[in-house]
Protein backbone atom coordinates (compact mmCIF):
# COMPACT_ATOMS: atom_id res chain seq x y z
CA UNK A 1 0.00 0.00 0.00
CA UNK A 2 1.20 3.52 -0.70
CA UNK A 3 2.00 5.49 2.03
CA UNK A 4 -0.58 8.54 3.09
CA UNK A 5 1.16 11.48 3.77
CA UNK A 6 -0.81 14.24 5.89
CA UNK A 7 -1.51 18.08 5.95
CA UNK A 8 -0.54 20.39 8.77
CA UNK A 9 -3.87 20.13 10.39
CA UNK A 10 -4.20 16.48 10.69
CA UNK A 11 -5.85 15.27 7.76
CA UNK A 12 -4.84 13.00 4.92
CA UNK A 13 -3.97 14.34 2.23
CA UNK A 14 -1.56 13.59 -1.13
CA UNK A 15 1.96 15.25 -1.65
CA UNK A 16 1.23 17.63 -4.21
CA UNK A 17 -1.58 19.26 -1.51
CA UNK A 18 1.25 19.58 1.27
CA UNK A 19 3.91 20.87 -1.24
CA UNK A 20 1.07 23.63 -2.65
CA UNK A 21 -0.23 24.66 0.72
CA UNK A 22 3.02 24.93 2.67
CA UNK A 23 4.43 27.07 -0.32
CA UNK A 24 1.22 29.34 0.10
CA UNK A 25 1.81 29.52 3.73
CA UNK A 26 5.21 30.26 2.92
CA UNK A 27 4.69 33.01 -0.05
CA UNK A 28 1.96 34.96 2.48
CA UNK A 29 2.88 34.30 5.88
CA UNK A 30 6.48 33.72 5.46
CA UNK A 31 6.61 30.87 7.26
CA UNK A 32 7.44 27.13 7.04
CA UNK A 33 5.30 24.52 8.34
CA UNK A 34 6.52 23.15 12.28
CA UNK A 35 6.34 19.96 13.68
CA UNK A 36 2.62 18.95 14.80
CA UNK A 37 1.03 21.08 13.04
CA UNK A 38 1.00 25.24 12.36
CA UNK A 39 3.12 27.46 10.53
CA UNK A 40 6.17 29.03 12.39
CA UNK A 41 6.66 32.78 11.83
CA UNK A 42 8.96 34.72 9.88
CA UNK A 43 10.93 38.02 10.17
CA UNK A 44 7.16 38.87 8.05
CA UNK A 45 5.37 38.53 11.65
CA UNK A 46 3.03 35.98 11.80
CA UNK A 47 1.54 35.23 15.30
CA UNK A 48 4.58 33.83 17.11
CA UNK A 49 7.21 35.27 14.60
CA UNK A 50 10.52 35.58 15.09
CA UNK A 51 9.98 39.74 15.05
CA UNK A 52 8.20 39.87 18.70
CA UNK A 53 10.74 39.71 21.47
CA UNK A 54 10.07 36.54 23.33
CA UNK A 55 9.05 37.11 27.77
CA UNK A 56 9.14 40.93 27.09
CA UNK A 57 6.46 43.36 28.88
CA UNK A 58 5.89 46.49 27.97
CA UNK A 59 3.55 47.44 30.21
CA UNK A 60 4.18 50.33 33.07
CA UNK A 61 5.60 48.97 35.93
CA UNK A 62 4.37 50.17 39.55
CA UNK A 63 6.45 52.26 41.29
CA UNK A 64 5.29 50.83 44.67
CA UNK A 65 6.72 47.69 45.94
CA UNK A 66 4.12 45.68 48.17
CA UNK A 67 4.30 43.05 50.58
CA UNK A 68 1.56 40.96 51.85
CA UNK A 69 1.57 41.19 55.99
CA UNK A 70 -1.68 38.70 56.49
CA UNK A 71 -4.39 36.72 54.97
CA UNK A 72 -7.33 34.75 56.36
CA UNK A 73 -10.04 33.34 55.78
CA UNK A 74 -13.44 34.83 57.50
CA UNK A 75 -16.87 33.74 57.48
CA UNK A 76 -19.73 35.57 57.69
CA UNK A 77 -22.96 34.23 59.00
CA UNK A 78 -26.09 34.58 57.25
CA UNK A 79 -29.78 33.87 56.95
CA UNK A 80 -29.32 31.55 54.24
CA UNK A 81 -25.91 29.97 56.15
CA UNK A 82 -22.16 30.94 55.88
CA UNK A 83 -20.20 32.82 53.26
CA UNK A 84 -16.28 32.36 53.36
CA UNK A 85 -14.38 34.85 52.21
CA UNK A 86 -10.48 36.30 52.31
CA UNK A 87 -8.65 38.76 54.10
CA UNK A 88 -5.42 40.76 52.74
CA UNK A 89 -3.45 43.19 54.52
CA UNK A 90 -1.09 44.67 52.35
CA UNK A 91 1.67 47.23 53.00
CA UNK A 92 3.31 49.49 50.16
CA UNK A 93 6.19 51.67 49.70
CA UNK A 94 8.66 53.14 47.47
CA UNK A 95 11.37 53.07 49.92
CA UNK A 96 11.88 56.76 49.29
CA UNK A 97 9.80 58.26 52.55
CA UNK A 98 6.41 56.79 51.20
CA UNK A 99 4.37 54.21 52.46
CA UNK A 100 0.67 52.63 52.83
CA UNK A 101 -1.11 49.86 54.60
CA UNK A 102 -4.43 48.37 53.00
CA UNK A 103 -6.90 46.25 54.30
CA UNK A 104 -9.45 44.15 51.53
CA UNK A 105 -11.56 41.38 51.53
CA UNK A 106 -12.50 39.05 48.40
CA UNK A 107 -14.07 35.77 47.30
CA UNK A 108 -10.25 34.71 46.66
CA UNK A 109 -7.16 36.00 47.27
CA UNK A 110 -6.17 38.06 43.83
CA UNK A 111 -9.07 40.13 44.86
CA UNK A 112 -8.56 40.72 48.55
CA UNK A 113 -5.06 41.74 47.74
CA UNK A 114 -5.82 43.70 44.98
CA UNK A 115 -8.35 45.61 47.16
CA UNK A 116 -5.84 45.76 49.55
CA UNK A 117 -3.39 47.73 47.42
CA UNK A 118 -5.68 50.21 46.22
CA UNK A 119 -6.39 51.04 49.77
CA UNK A 120 -3.22 51.53 50.52
CA UNK A 121 -2.41 53.75 47.78
CA UNK A 122 -5.17 56.03 49.15
CA UNK A 123 -3.88 56.41 52.76
CA UNK A 124 -0.21 57.02 52.26
CA UNK A 125 1.96 58.34 54.87
CA UNK A 126 5.29 60.34 53.50
CA UNK A 127 7.62 59.73 56.67
CA UNK A 128 10.40 62.60 57.42
CA UNK A 129 13.81 61.07 56.83
CA UNK A 130 16.72 62.47 58.40
CA UNK A 131 20.22 61.06 57.91
CA UNK A 132 18.67 57.85 56.89
CA UNK A 133 16.59 57.61 60.32
CA UNK A 134 13.91 59.46 62.07
CA UNK A 135 14.18 62.76 63.11
CA UNK A 136 12.92 62.04 66.84
CA UNK A 137 11.53 59.42 69.02
CA UNK A 138 7.67 58.57 69.10
CA UNK A 139 5.51 56.35 71.40
CA UNK A 140 2.10 55.11 69.40
CA UNK A 141 -0.81 53.09 70.85
CA UNK A 142 -3.88 51.82 68.91
CA UNK A 143 -6.37 49.47 70.81
CA UNK A 144 -4.20 46.83 72.41
CA UNK A 145 -0.89 47.76 70.45
CA UNK A 146 1.75 49.76 71.38
CA UNK A 147 4.71 50.86 68.90
CA UNK A 148 7.74 52.68 70.29
CA UNK A 149 10.28 54.30 67.70
CA UNK A 150 13.41 55.56 68.36
CA UNK A 151 16.26 57.09 65.83
CA UNK A 152 20.05 55.47 65.49
CA UNK A 153 23.14 56.48 64.41
CA UNK A 154 24.17 55.58 60.74
CA UNK A 155 25.27 51.62 60.85
CA UNK A 156 22.93 50.32 62.95
CA UNK A 157 20.37 49.09 60.93
CA UNK A 158 16.73 48.10 61.04
CA UNK A 159 15.98 46.77 64.76
CA UNK A 160 12.84 45.78 64.25
CA UNK A 161 10.42 42.56 64.10
CA UNK A 162 7.12 41.29 62.60
CA UNK A 163 5.03 43.85 60.33
CA UNK A 164 6.96 46.36 62.06
CA UNK A 165 10.22 45.63 60.01
CA UNK A 166 8.25 45.34 56.96
CA UNK A 167 6.71 48.59 56.80
CA UNK A 168 10.01 50.11 57.84
CA UNK A 169 11.76 48.56 55.07
CA UNK A 170 9.16 49.88 52.60
CA UNK A 171 9.34 53.52 53.97
CA UNK A 172 13.08 53.59 52.91
CA UNK A 173 14.33 53.68 56.58
CA UNK A 174 17.68 52.15 57.16
CA UNK A 175 18.55 53.09 60.93
CA UNK A 176 16.12 52.50 63.29
CA UNK A 177 15.42 51.04 66.60
CA UNK A 178 11.97 49.80 67.53
CA UNK A 179 9.59 47.71 70.09
CA UNK A 180 5.79 46.27 69.79
CA UNK A 181 4.20 45.39 72.88
CA UNK A 182 1.04 45.01 73.77
CA UNK A 183 -0.71 42.85 70.90
CA UNK A 184 0.56 40.16 68.57
CA UNK A 185 -2.48 40.84 66.43
CA UNK A 186 -0.48 41.75 62.59
CA UNK A 187 -3.21 44.38 61.38
CA UNK A 188 -3.73 46.13 65.02
CA UNK A 189 0.51 46.41 65.03
CA UNK A 190 0.63 47.09 61.52
CA UNK A 191 -1.96 50.30 61.75
CA UNK A 192 -0.09 51.11 65.04
CA UNK A 193 2.93 51.86 63.44
CA UNK A 194 1.43 53.62 60.38
CA UNK A 195 0.24 56.15 63.44
CA UNK A 196 3.88 56.31 64.77
CA UNK A 197 5.21 57.27 61.35
CA UNK A 198 2.11 59.39 60.88
CA UNK A 199 3.07 61.33 64.01
CA UNK A 200 6.53 62.25 63.14
CA UNK A 201 7.30 65.63 62.51
CA UNK A 202 10.59 67.22 60.82
CA UNK A 203 12.51 68.82 63.48
CA UNK A 204 14.58 71.88 61.57
CA UNK A 205 17.73 73.92 63.21
CA UNK A 206 17.46 77.43 62.85
CA UNK A 207 21.57 79.00 63.30
CA UNK A 208 20.96 81.99 66.12
CA UNK A 209 21.53 85.17 64.83
CA UNK A 210 23.79 87.27 67.43
CA UNK A 211 22.57 90.46 68.14
CA UNK A 212 24.77 93.64 67.80
CA UNK A 213 26.28 94.41 71.14
CA UNK A 214 24.66 97.64 72.56
CA UNK A 215 26.90 100.73 73.51
CA UNK A 216 27.12 101.26 77.08
CA UNK A 217 25.98 104.47 78.04
CA UNK A 218 27.94 106.01 80.98
CA UNK A 219 26.34 108.88 83.16
CA UNK A 220 28.56 111.18 84.90
CA UNK A 221 26.99 112.74 88.24
CA UNK A 222 27.82 117.02 87.85
CA UNK A 223 29.59 118.00 91.36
Amino acid sequence: MSEVKKNTAGAPASGTDTKAAATVARDVYGARPAKGGGYRGGSGGGAGGRGRSRGRDDRPKDEFEQRILEVARVTRVMAGGKRMKFRACVAIGDKKGNVGVGLGKGADVTMAVNKAVNRAKKDMVNVPIVGETIPHAVLEKQGAAIVMLKPTKKGRGVIAGGVTRVILNLAGIKNITSKTLGSKNKVNNARCTMEALRALRRTEVKDKVKEPAKAETVEVKSK
